[in-house]
């Protein structure tokens, strides 16, 4: 592999109903940073239907270039659609660097891009730098049940793939006065190879605040014991107007909802506060 031919810092761009997920805008932040520290470009990877009016918007907040692949089939994330999309992509505009929210969308979409083009892939990454000697993407993320933090680096393949949490980069502030390029790309797809086929989106409404976007958060664990434990804990959610979390025990037994669990398996978040089990940490 001659990896001078790759060059660029690529951002998927994840949309739910033609609306830019907050994790993507964080990437194109962070992919501005890596970008400047090669003296290369951001290119944003957007996958929709009638969704052109969204690419300033990523000029705005990072992109010098919008790849822009409209099609019907893309209008909702399907595996099968998505992966041929951005395998098109990846073969024909031969990123340095690609960056994927890792969202349960990203997390289905990145191990089969890897795959299919033979590259490595380093999940739920925390943080992204530039080695200055060698100028590779290094890639760090918990392992060992988040004991230590490993750093990994693929110095072999293109491109340097990574799905990143949401919430731990910093998006840019909103320039308008931004300039950038948008490109439409057409997708060559293999309809024979679809096999699944969206019948319907059922959506379920809450009050509830995400857990990711809270400023205050009371958390239990096993201590807690029951669902009346956590109703307590509501109560002082409720006070100090901050939300209820849980740990994955406590989602495992059935007293808590998976949209409520923090930590390596749950959501990534960073509140200004943090009460666990009765102690309280910033």
């Amino acid at each position: 592999m001659d990896k001078s031919e790759y060059k660029n810092v690529y951002v998927f761009i994840e949309q739910r109903d033609n609306v830019i997920q907050k994790v993507a805008l964080e990437l194109l932040g962070k992919a501005h940073d890596l970008a400047g520290a090669l003296n290369e470009k951001v290119y944003a990877v957007l996958l929709g239907h009638n969704i052109a009016d969204k690419a300033q918007e990523l000029i705005a907040y990072g992109a010098d270039h919008v790849l822009l692949a409209e099609d019907e089939c893309l209008k909702d994330y399907i595996t099968e659609p998505y992966t041929q999309a951005i395998t098109q992509i990846i073969h024909d505009y031969k990123p340095s660097i690609f960056l994927i929210g890792a969202t349960t969308i990203g997390r289905d979409l990145g191990p089969r891009l890897s795959a299919r083009i033979t590259t490595g892939l380093t999940a739920d990454c925390t943080k992204l730098d530039i080695s200055e000697d060698t100028k590779e993407l290094m890639m760090t993320r918990p392992a060992f049940g988040g004991n230590i933090m490993a750093t990994i680096m693929c110095t072999n393949h293109r491109p340097q793939m990574s799905t990143v949490r949401p919430g731990v980069m910093q998006k840019m502030a909103k320039d308008t006065s931004r300039k950038g390029e948008v490109e439409n790309v057409k997708i060559n797809f293999d309809k024979s190879k679809f096999k699944v086929k969206l019948i319907e989106n059922v959506k379920v409404t809450s009050n509830k605040v995400d857990i990711a976007d809270a400023k205050i958060l009371v958390s239990g664990g096993r201590g807690v014991g029951n669902k009346e434990g956590f109703e307590m804990l509501g109560k002082l959610a409720e006070v100090l107007h901050g939300e209820v979390s849980s740990s994955r025990a406590m989602v495992d037994a059935g007293v808590m909802p998976h949209d409520r669990q923090v930590g390596q398996t749950g959501k990534t978040v960073r509140p200004n506060l943090y009460i666990a089990n009765g102690i309280s940490g910033a």
